[in-house]
């Protein structure tokens, strides 16, 4: 069966609960994301204002709070926000990226070595069982090892050992200076083996999520190399279906899994930094035109918040003067400049409860944007 590139966007839009908001909780709404990048503290709760019905920041707020939620290093060595459910199996099957990412050079120039972390990460989540701030942290790895080698020491494990981050601050539950807390999950990996078993539903909960993908797509989501992606999809066999892509490669879904027609209409949104659907591929075409792929995704890996029109990116916007600054890279029509205006009105309000002035301190990107529409709504 082949799919165009048009229904691959619709499939995502639909996956990722933006060509409808839903009435979901907000632990049910995570899951059905799969995961929330989480980078920047206000990033989950505008991803979620975006996806769910009524959404309530004082609802994710709470799901932090009470560990439903989880804000934790995962895929692609980044902070996501995850259902707590979800957040065991992921970490076993991301253990081959975080082994070799964080136990490697910058670990290892300090003279450790991976067998240390086997005897680090016990105590340091022994350590860890109440709330400890970073300082706290390079305090402990300060006393366990020596001036030398902490920060080397403290670098690979806060990402390598089963931390969550705790909750400690306003507007948006996560501060600047994190605090963290051991996951609870039970026996920590101590090598580079791939979980095959995880991989797996990893593999299954990303399809469901963000589907359908290649393999070069799977292994962009989660940092995980492709050999083992591909002999994931083998093993699952019946478990997924393969489809033809626009460029005549393979892809692989859920067998059944809904996929919206072409035509489906798409609500424009204003995404938050960051957003999955524009990291969550090898081939970010298929929400990105390649053209605006630099102007949104940064060198230095900065993603901007952006504007998403028929699907698809369509300029970017930020806070300014008690509203919205939205600029379009190409002409919109009168209705879609209506929809988002509409959009900016409500996000106004969230984040005048919140923080008004959300990432400003990315506004310097915005001079080096080319010349364009630019519209306060």
């Amino acid at each position: 069966m082949m799919i165009t590139a048009r229904e691959l966007n619709r499939a995502t839009l639909s996956r990722q609960l933006l060509l409808e908001r839903e009435p979901l909780t907000v632990p049910d709404g995570v899951r059905r994301v799969v995961a929330l990048q989480a980078q920047h503290p206000a990033s989950p709760y505008l991803a979620l204002w975006n996806r769910l019905t009524g959404f309530a920041p004082a609802e994710l707020d709470a799901a932090f709070t009470g560990r439903s939620v989880v804000k934790a290093t995962l895929m692609r060595i980044t902070l996501h926000a995850v259902h707590a459910e979800d957040y065991p199996v992921f970490r076993a099957a991301m253990q081959p990226t975080l082994y070799a990412s964080r136990l490697g050079h910058r670990f290892a120039v300090s003279g450790l070595t991976p067998s240390d972390a086997d005897e680090l990460v016990p105590e340091l989540l022994a350590f860890a069982r109440r709330t400890r701030t970073s300082a706290e942290m390079q305090a402990w790895a300060e006393e366990r090892l020596g001036a030398e080698k902490k920060d080397a020491a403290w670098w690979g494990l806060k990402a390598y050992a089963p931390l969550h981050h705790a909750p400690t601050d306003a507007p948006w539950s996560f501060g600047h200076r994190p605090s963290f807390v051991a996951a609870g999950t039970g026996p920590v990996p101590a090598d580079r083996a791939v979980e095959p078993q995880a991989l797996r539903t990893l593999i299954l909960r990303y399809l469901a999520g963000f589907g359908p993908a290649s393999v070069a797509d799977v292994a962009q989501f989660a940092m995980v190399q492709r050999a083992p992606v591909r002999a994931a999809l083998r093993a699952l066999d019946s478990a997924v279906e393969q489809l033809q892509g626009p460029d005549g490669g393979a892809l692989f879904d859920l067998p059944g899994a809904f996929r919206p027609p072409a035509e489906t209409p798409a609500p424009p949104r204003l995404m938050a930094m960051w957003d999955s659907i524009l990291l969550a591929y090898a081939d970010r075409s298929r929400v990105i035109p390649p053209a605006y792929r630099p102007l949104v995704i940064r060198r230095n890996g900065d993603v901007l918040p952006t504007l998403l029109v028929d699907g698809h990116v369509a300029g970017v916007w930020r806070p300014a003067d008690g509203g919205i600054e939205a600029t379009a890279f190409h002409p919109l029509s009168s209705a879609t400049w209506d929809g988002l205006a509409a959009e900016a009105q409500s996000l106004t309000a969230l984040l005048s409860d919140r923080e008004a002035a959300v990432y400003s301190r990315y506004h310097h990107w915005w001079a080096k944007l080319p010349e364009a529409e630019v519209r306060m709504l």
